[in-house]
Formats: C-alpha cells, structure tokens, sequence
C-alpha cells in the first residue's frame, strides 16, 4: 500500500525499502534514496503507519503496527524487484534489522543508519534517558500528552539544514521534517521494539552495512557496536566523522549514499555472500 508521503523511485530488479525514524517521515530517506536510484536500484521510501499526521494519529499505534507497515511495503517491493534490500535510520534502523531476522531467506542486506536501541547521545537529556520506564508509565495509563520535545541540533550538524528543519517541525506540516517531539507512550513503544530487536539480533544473517556519525547526539556509537557484535552476519562498519544523528541528510550523505550503493551492488553481483540459514 503506498501511503500519502511515500516515494517511488524505479530502476532495475534490485529494490530497496528505505524506513524512516520515530515521528520522522519518508524525506529524511529522499537524498539516499535518489542516490540508490541513481546506481539503478528501484526505491521506495516508505511512510510508517501513524506517521507523518498529528501526535493523535501516532498515538494510535505502536511497534506492531509500525513493524505491519514495515513488512506490507516489503511484500509490495518484492512483488516488483528479484532482490530486496532495506535500510532504516534511527528506530527504522530496527525495524530493518527485524525485517532481516524475521526474513532470512528474502532480504538480502541491511543498512543499518543511526541505529537507535538507546537514546544515549550527548544532547539527550537525563530525563529522556529514563526511557525504560516509559512502558509502565504507559500500563499504567500515565502520561499520554506528555513528550520529549526535539532539542538543538536536531540530529544535524550543517547549521543551514538544521535552521531548515527547525523552521519546519515549528510549521506544524509534519508530513516535511516530522513532529516537533517524541511522545512518552511511542518512546514506550520503541523500547520494546528495541528489547525485541536486541534478542532477535543473532538471527540476522543478511550482511549489514553498519553507519553511525562518530560524534552522535543522538544514540552513541555504542548502538552500532551493538549490532556489529550481535548479528550472525558479515557486517561492515562506517564510521563519519563529519556528521550527527540524521547521517542520511547530513554533511556526510554522499560519502553514505556511496558505500550503500557500493554494499548493495556486491551483494547483487555475488561479491558479499549471505551467511547460509539451512
């Protein structure tokens, strides 16, 4: 099903399901996605159920329902392309990594953008930190206007973009950079998708380009090590040095948009083979 903000971007039988972050929406995912399509892959930037409308429309689902999406887009893909590929920043960083484990046999990489299992980046405040307490909170029925309000830099260190994106979470359009903040009961729902992808993570056997900006301000590089411990696959880190959380918009994106292509491409080509799962 393509939602209001997807994006669809044909090229040959390789596809790629690019997977947006918590409240954010598919254009953070434009710029790597023109890139891949430029290297001839077929993309789609997908729009994650409950995304890209008001707080009331995300607070009407949770990670099940996200992951639902998730996996409707795949099948969609699949139906079009021999091989799929997917890539996901932040929390859509674990939702691809899911995909992976849960779909040994038809994903055939990952890229793993600013994975995000912690919010333990130097601009989170301690209060946000408490994270794993928000599932109680929400049980309990606690808490559902609350919201961590987005703070400076916003996951970006070109100052020009970040001014831009500033300006338009404050516009209330939140189909163009996302809500102004996270709420308590969706961060709640993240923690367990994070609990759930963190157990499921010895499954992923598809290779998995790893990406994290070195200086995160958002989720440290430990979210990355993390991964590259725990996956039963070859993975590849990269590291960038000149960039925040949003890596696929940042100063670094071309660097980005050319390693995934060039990842992607030796999957496809044979060169970056699967671990076997028989």
């Amino acid at each position: 099903m393509i939602r209001q903000a997807d994006f669809f971007l044909e090229g040959d039988r390789r596809g790629v399901l690019l997977i947006h972050g918590l409240t954010g929406t598919p254009m953070e995912m434009r710029l790597l996605g023109k890139g891949l399509n430029n290297a001839g892959f077929t993309v789609h930037g997908m729009q994650l159920a409950g995304h890209c409308g008001d707080t009331d429309d995300l607070l009407a689902t949770g990670w099940r329902d996200w992951y639902a999406s998730v996996e409707q887009a795949a099948d969609a893909l699949l139906a079009k392309v021999d091989q799929l590929f997917v890539g996901g920043l932040s929390m859509g960083a674990l939702l691809a990594l899911k995909l992976a484990a849960d779909r040994p046999h038809q994903v055939a990489g990952v890229g793993v953008y600013g994975a995000t299992f912690r919010y333990d980046g130097w601009s989170i405040p301690w209060s946000a930190r408490l994270s794993f307490l928000l599932p109680l909170a929400k049980r309990l029925g606690l808490g559902r206007a609350r919201a961590f309000l987005e703070q400076p830099p916003y996951g970006l260190r070109d100052e020009r973009l970040r001014e831009q994106v500033s300006a338009a979470m404050r516009s209330g359009d939140s189909t163009i950079a996302g809500l102004l903040g996270n709420p308590w009961h969706s961060l709640a729902d993240l923690h367990l998708l994070s609990m759930q992808v963190r157990r499921q993570l010895p499954e992923v056997v598809s290779p998995c380009l790893v990406a994290h900006a070195s200086d995160d301000d958002v989720a440290s590089v430990r979210n990355a090590e993390l991964v590259m411990r725990r996956v039963s696959a070859p993975a590849e880190l990269l590291l960038l040095e000149d960039s925040y959380h949003m890596i696929t918009i940042d100063k670094q994106r071309r660097t980005l948009i050319e390693h995934s292509a060039r990842f992607f491409d030796g999957i496809a080509a044979g060169r970056t083979a699967p671990v076997s799962v028989d």
